[in-house]
């Protein structure tokens, strides 16, 4: 259930998005990929999801490759990208059940039940997506990300406007999900990556500046703050 990635580049004309970034994911353990604003970061979650085309490199999601087998690595990820794409006149449970059906999954009535209690929408389930708060969205954007139990989660700023309740409740659930998925989270809030990330990776205008464990990084550079270590890797 690894994400292995190498040497890994995107340009555009002359200009390097992602330059030739290395590195892997391990199940059981979730990464925190870090990175300031432009640094890379949605780009090289596209190329991992086979929704952007690199220009070099390659990458493997549980032993596919992006590049000849595109079709079966997205069945194996699930997906939430920063702004989460949804149908916002279908009702809740009415979306789900419609992406459930894409992935031709059997028994979609339970699926559909399961996913929505395990990310808090009981309550919500019967509403259209456009009269949710900005936190119920992405709770709907998890669910679509997850309601096929795929070996593999790339998240994109998963809890971005949210409050702190929801907050707590959506990290315990990725935390609790990272037991036994891949789990790989982007994010630029330094608490969030704290409290539920083992490893992490920073990138700073494409490049690969930091790939270790949140301790061994920590030791590295002989810091308690985690937010003075990304300053410093990410000044220039």
């Amino acid at each position: 259930m690894s994400v292995i990635v190498k040497s890994l580049a995107k340009h555009y004309g002359g200009q390097k998005a992602v330059d030739q970034i290395s590195f892997t994911a391990q199940p059981g353990r979730i990464l925190g990929f870090l990175g300031p604003n432009g640094a890379g970061k949605s780009t090289t979650m596209k190329m991992l999801t086979c929704y952007l085309a690199p220009t070099a490199g390659e990458a493997e999601i549980c032993g596919k490759s992006i590049l000849t087998q595109p079709i079966e690595v997205k069945k194996l990820i699930g997906y939430l990208p920063e702004n989460t794409p949804l149908y916002m006149d279908m009702y809740v449970r009415e979306f789900l059940s419609f992406v459930a059906q894409s992935y031709g999954l059997k028994n979609t009535g339970q699926q559909v039940e399961e996913v929505i209690k395990q990310v808090g929408l009981t309550q919500e389930q019967h509403k259209k997506i456009g009269m949710l708060s900005k936190g119920y969205k992405q709770r709907v954007g998890l669910a679509q990300a997850i309601i096929h139990r795929p070996q593999v989660l790339i998240l994109d700023e998963p809890t971005s406007g949210l409050d702190p309740n929801q907050l707590t409740d959506i990290r315990a659930l990725i935390k609790s999900l990272g037991k036994d998925k891949t789990v790989i989270i982007s994010t630029h809030i330094m608490q969030e990556v704290e409290a539920i990330c083992d490893d992490i990776i920073i990138i700073n205008k494409g490049i690969l500046v930091a790939n270790s464990s949140i301790e061994a990084l920590k030791e590295q550079h002989q810091s308690k703050s985690l937010e003075a270590i990304f300053k410093t890797l990410t000044l220039n």
